[in-house]
């Protein structure tokens, strides 16, 4: 049973296993100390090493200009392929599954366009309601540029009367109602607002059961919840990396496609000169040549400096397994709600599922007055959550950086309210 003291929350960052991570990021400051940092959901935290890793990078184009892509201590030619390990044991795939490359709704577009080719009465996307703006923005541009109109082509799922987060038993009872109008099922994979995970396996198997492609936006999934993308048969998935892969803002994006799709040359992807086969790629020639896997996707050179900090926070994640921060992550998000039990000045809602195979290291607070008040009181106490309209806190405690004692000093400054 858990204690609300400080000694408590002190005694389990002792046995945290995994405390000396902390060391390798930088913690933003408030009054001259760390400040109770819980919008790793947002932006995560600096990696210490980024800075040794971006000077390297530029003195290699100091000391070689273009002979860099090959000469450099990590060659620009191949750059993308540095991640391609890490990212795969992170997401349960094969390492030719994966690829960092652009940004998440550029990627999303650019799936959409293999992956969403609507033929006869299959022209249908389900989706969940509420999903990031991004997401409702390219379904509807998509079924627009098709010529469909958005209120009849997207199916939104929303949750029950009186409930906020939406039943899996739901999705599954639209995919099959659905039938073969469905040509796609695109959900994201962890609910930014409400912080629910989706069964991925289950809705991935109804909807090739209605004949239609599964995919998924991980934005909110990466990094923070163990996956197995290849063995539950997905067929394609994005996901930024400036939030739980601390890759800085703006970071590169990456892909998971099936080998099932991206080993089969005649199975369409819009083709750029970094997709094509690298062994001809210098020739010059007519003809789009795709490489094997998700690297076919692939447009333009890599971003390097914007990928630099990305090879930083892989090498923090190659030196655990995702098993390991999903069970301090339940552990610290597990006492974070059990102290919010213990706040009787406040009166809000836990609109993030409780059960931990349900949930990331995110709860959501729906306020039923004075939410922002409270959000601007953590915030003058040191505390940086985030805000979404109209009146809901999210508070993303990561097994990462964060502590149990930053979790037990937001309860204090909660119920230090008024």
């Amino acid at each position: 049973m858990h204690e609300a003291t400080l000694a408590y929350a002190q005694g389990l960052d002792k046995a945290d296993k995994l405390s000396t991570f902390r060391e390798q990021f930088f913690i933003p400051k408030h009054e001259g100390r760390d400040a109770q940092y819980f919008c790793g959901n947002s932006l995560g935290l600096q990696p210490k090493c980024v800075e040794n890793l971006m000077k390297a990078e530029l003195n290699d184009w100091a000391e070689y200009g273009v002979e860099g892509h090959f000469l450099a201590k990590h060659p620009w030619f191949s750059y993308h392929h540095f991640f391609s390990e890490s990212l795969a044991r992170i997401v349960g795939a094969k390492k030719d599954e994966v690829v960092a490359m652009n940004t998440l709704t550029v990627n999303l577009h650019v799936l959409m366009q293999s992956f969403y080719r609507p033929q006869g009465k299959r022209y249908k996307i389900l989706m969940e309601a509420g999903a990031f703006p991004s997401d409702q923005y390219a379904m509807e541009t998509q079924v627009r540029m098709y010529g469909f109109d958005p209120f009849d082509a997207i199916i939104e799922i929303t949750p029950r009367e009186g409930k906020y987060i939406i039943e899996e038993e739901d999705i599954l009872n639209a995919i099959k109602e659905a039938g073969d109008t469905l040509a796609l099922v695109m959900i994201g994979g962890v609910n930014y607002y409400t912080g629910q995970f989706f069964n991925l396996q289950q809705i991935t198997a109804a909807a090739h059961e209605a004949g239609a492609y599964a995919g998924f936006d991980l934005a909110h999934a990466m990094g923070n919840i163990p996956m197995q993308l290849h063995d539950w048969d997905v067929d394609f998935a994005c996901w930024c990396s400036y939030k739980y892969l601390n890759s800085g803002p703006g970071g590169v994006g990456g892909i998971f496609v099936h080998e099932r799709h991206g080993d089969d040359p005649s199975f369409f992807r819009l083709g750029g000169w970094w997709g094509n086969d690298e062994k001809s790629r210098f020739k010059m020639q007519k003809g789009f040549v795709p490489q094997k896997g998700a690297a076919s996707w692939q447009m333009s050179n890599a971003p390097v400096f914007n990928m630099v900090g990305h090879l930083a926070s892989l090498q923090l994640f190659d030196a655990t397994t995702m098993k390991e921060l999903r069970a301090k992550s339940e552990q610290l998000t597990g006492y974070l709600e059990f102290l919010l039990q213990q706040v009787n000045n406040l009166s809000f809602t836990i609109i993030t599922p409780p059960e931990p195979a349900r949930r990331g290291c995110q709860l959501s607070l729906l306020f039923n007055e004075n939410g922002r008040k409270i959000f601007d009181h953590l915030a003058a106490n040191g505390v940086i959550a985030d805000w979404r309209e109209p009146n809901v806190i999210r508070i993303s405690p990561v097994p990462m950086y964060n502590t149990f004692e930053d979790v037990y000093k937001l309860y204090e400054t909660m119920i230090s309210f008024g």
